[in-house]
């Protein structure tokens, strides 16, 4: 079996994302690249189901599938797209976490309002309501991946990317609870975000440089 080690590192954060109820059932779907290569969760399975042989390897060059008798995710444009699109990109991650849907039912532009946010993640993007599996938005998200690392879908969901697995559940992680921190401030009273002065002090402190750089190098 090639690339046991990515093989591995998606079984052990499809099991996080579920443990953290950012999917429901056999919702979202993961990638990581390897080379050439991208796997990919297999299409009909709970995330935490899928065994290290199940992922499915997929030529990012070519689009060729190698064939182990189950179908990849039917989001394999999406994540194909993104790769070809942002070649330093080592991981895709798509969710359905509760807050950033409901943050999109009534918003568009999530503000950065914490330090985390700052430094993690940083600007979110947004792509309007597109049937999913599309190749339309396999399309908008590789227009948008070049520009953040996190992109909001409308009345869909969350795709945040990274240089590995680790960052992009990461920016998971705090995208979901950034959605959270505003819902819960706009129903107290209006949110206010950090000014661009703000978050440029908070990008140009030596630990937040540090952390991210290790974030990037461990998985």
């Amino acid at each position: 079996m090639q690339n046991i080690d990515t093989r591995n590192e998606l079984c052990k954060y499809a099991r996080k994302i579920v443990d953290n109820g950012l999917v429901v059932g056999p919702g979202g779907n993961i990638s990581a690249r390897a080379g050439d290569k991208m796997y990919l969760s297999p299409s009909g399975f709970a995330l935490e189901e899928i065994e290290p042989e199940q992922w499915i390897e997929v030529d990012i060059r070519t689009g060729a599938i190698t064939d182990i008798g189950l179908r990849p995710s039917s989001e394999v444009l999406m994540h194909l797209y993104g790769y070809r699109a942002k070649p330093e990109m080592g991981a895709m991650v798509h969710t359905h976490p509760s807050h950033c849907i409901a943050f999109t039912l009534i918003e568009q532009e999530l503000p950065i309002m914490f330090p985390d946010q700052a430094a993690l993640v940083g600007r979110t993007s947004y792509i309007p309501y597109i049937i999913p599996t599309t190749d339309l938005l396999a399309d908008a998200v590789a227009e948008k991946v070049t520009e953040a690392s996190s992109i909001l879908l409308g009345n869909h969901g969350l795709v945040t990317t990274g240089r590995n697995l680790r960052e992009a559940y990461y920016r998971t992680q705090v995208v979901e609870e950034s959605a959270k921190i505003y819902l819960s401030a706009r129903a107290a009273g209006t949110p206010k975000p950090l000014s661009d002065q703000e978050v440029d002090d908070i990008a140009a402190l030596e630990s937040e440089d540090y952390r991210i750089q290790l974030l990037q190098k461990m998985k």
